[in-house]
C-alpha cells in the first residue's frame, strides 16, 4: 500500500511541476524529451549490474519497453492535441476512465491474482462515477463529435499501455529486483528517442530552437517522474492489477483537486465534490 501513495504523491509533483510548464511557457515536447533522458539516467545510477547491449538485446522484456516507450510519447501527445480541440475535462475523463482496460485484462490474463467480487464491483463503478464527476465542471461532456477518434485514441493508447506495463509487472517476476532499472532505462531512452523524431518532424513545419528553460523543467520533471513509474511498478508486482489502477486513479483525482483548490485557488463544483466523495468511498471500499 505504501508504494501506491508514494505513486499518488509523486504523480502531484509531477502535476505541479506540468502547470510550471503552462506559466513558464516551456515547450512541453522539449521538456518531455529530456525528462525521458534525465529518467534513463536516474535508472543508470540504479542499475546493479554492468550494462551489456547484448543482454537488453536478448531481453524477453525487450520489446515490452520499446512499445511503453513508445506509446509514453504518442499518447501524451494525443492528451496534449485533445486538450486543445475537445478541452482539458474532456480529455482527461478518457485519459483516466482508460482504467478499465488495464483492469480488465489483468481479470482475463492473471485471474489467479486478481479476484473480483461484488463489493470489488460496486467500488469500481463508484470509481467510475468519481472519476467522471470531479474531472468535470458541469458533470457533462460536450465536444465536437468529429474529434472523437481523439478521444478514442486517449482512451485506447492509455489503457494499452498500462496493460503492457501491468504484463512487465507480472510476467517478469523472477527478474524484477534485477532488472527493473535496466526495463526503465531502455524504456525511457526509446521514449526520448520517439519524441525527437517527432520533435524533428514539426520542425520542418516550424522550425524551434531548443530552449534552455525547456531543458532545466525537463530535469525537474524527470526525477520524480522516474521514482513514480518506479513506485507504481512495485505496486502492481505486490498487489492486485484490479486493485492498484483504480486506487492510483482515483487517489490522483482526489489528491489533484485538493491541490487545484489549495495551490491554484480552482473552484469545484457541487459535482465535483460529489465525485471526490465517491472516490473517496470507493478507496475505503478497495482498501477493506
Amino acid at each position: 500500500m505504501y508504494n501506491i501513495i508514494y505513486t499518488i504523491l509523486l504523480f502531484n509533483i509531477l502535476i505541479i511541476v506540468f502547470k510550471m510548464f503552462e506559466k513558464y511557457k516551456v515547450d512541453n515536447l522539449q521538456a518531455l524529451i529530456v525528462n525521458y533522458l534525465t529518467a534513463a539516467g536516474c535508472s543508470y545510477f540504479f542499475l546493479e549490474q554492468d550494462f551489456s547491449l547484448n543482454h537488453v538485446l536478448n531481453s524477453n522484456w525487450l520489446y515490452h519497453s520499446m512499445i511503453i516507450g513508445t506509446l509514453f510519447i504518442i499518447v501524451f501527445n494525443f492528451y496534449a492535441f485533445g486538450t486543445q480541440k475537445v478541452g482539458i475535462a474532456v480529455t482527461t475523463v478518457a485519459n483516466k476512465m482508460s482504467l478499465i482496460i488495464p483492469v480488465f485484462a489483468a481479470l482475463i490474463l492473471y485471474p489467479e491474482n486478481n479476484t473480483f467480487d461484488g463489493l470489488k464491483g460496486i467500488a469500481f463503478l463508484l470509481a467510475l462515477i468519481g472519476i467522471y464527476l470531479s474531472s468535470t465542471k458541469k458533470g457533462k461532456l460536450s465536444f465536437d463529435k468529429k474529434y472523437l477518434w481523439l478521444i478514442i485514441l486517449v482512451f485506447v493508447g492509455q489503457g494499452i499501455s498500462d496493460s503492457i506495463f501491468n504484463d512487465f509487472a507480472q510476467s517478469f517476476k523472477e527478474v524484477f529486483d534485477k532488472e527493473s532499472y535496466l526495463f526503465f532505462m531502455i524504456l525511457f531512452i526509446v521514449a526520448s528517442v520517439s519524441g525527437t523524431l517527432i520533435l524533428i518532424g514539426k520542425s520542418f513545419k516550424e522550425r524551434q530552437a531548443i530552449k534552455l528553460k525547456s531543458v532545466i523543467w525537463g530535469v525537474i520533471f524527470g526525477i520524480p517522474n522516474f521514482f513514480c513509474l518506479l513506485f507504481f511498478l512495485r505496486a502492481l508486482a505486490n498487489l492486485s492489477s484490479s486493485i492498484v489502477f483504480p486506487l492510483v486513479s482515483m487517489g490522483v483525482v482526489v489528491s489533484s483537486s485538493l491541490i487545484g483548490v489549495l495551490l491554484f485557488k480552482e473552484k469545484l463544483s457541487r459535482n465535483n465534490w460529489i465525485g471526490i466523495l465517491l472516490a473517496i468511498c470507493a478507496i475505503y471500499i478497495f482498501s477493506l
